[in-house]
């Protein structure tokens, strides 16, 4: 018998971000989960080396796993525009049900011993503190990765991006707010982002 959950992963480059925005270059949901993860690392690993304090440590491998997966349920669902899914908290809880009986499906692809392993990753208990933190680095995660978005677009000209870059910066500053390791990676990683292959050299 064929179990078809990777198979529909590797559909992931199918289903395209930013779709009602003019994009000087399109952006895929699984080149954005790469990135999204590689943020999502240097977030526990600031936290747990740059900062390390009074919070307790996040394990950054779970960190990188609940990232690389964080979006697989849009194989399904396609990308929904966030003015359109967080227009009110009817349609932001009717999409997250949608969301949650994808990510179901998806888990119905797995052999029944691989599905415990995979579960977790797709619907994450957030009941549990450690669990929770690290889907807020996620979280965060894929806020800078839409900012970073943002950046590029505007670097190549495109101003159908200001005004979303503006209004992601704002949340991204509260999330700053609320987790130092964001506030570190934006003042010391997120400048680099702005420059020429030239100037990263």
């Amino acid at each position: 018998m064929s179990h078809h959950f990777l198979a529909m992963l590797h559909r992931m480059r199918y289903i395209s971000r930013w779709s009602l925005m003019r994009n000087t270059q399109s952006e895929n949901i699984q080149e954005h989960s790469l990135q999204v993860a590689m943020i999502a690392h240097a977030l526990a690993e600031i936290r747990n080396r740059q900062l390390a304090g009074p919070r307790p440590p996040v394990d950054a491998t779970q960190v990188v796993l609940l990232a690389l997966y964080h979006d697989a349920a849009e194989i399904l669902t396609g990308d929904m525009p966030t003015p359109v899914k967080y227009a009110n908290p009817a349609i932001r809880d009717a999409y997250k049900a949608v969301e949650t009986v994808a990510a179901e499906k998806l888990l119905s692809l797995l052999p029944d011993g691989l599905e415990p392993a995979y579960r977790p990753l797709l619907l994450p208990d957030i009941s549990e503190p450690q669990i929770a933190e690290a889907v807020r680095l996620v979280k965060a995660a894929d806020r800078i990765s839409a900012y970073i978005k943002c950046m590029d677009e505007e670097k190549a000209g495109n101003t159908e991006f200001r005004q979303a870059g503006e209004t992601v910066r704002k949340k991204l500053d509260a999330v700053a707010g609320a987790l130092p390791e964001v506030a570190w990676f934006m003042r010391e990683l997120l400048p680099s982002f702005a420059l020429s292959l030239d100037d990263l050299s």
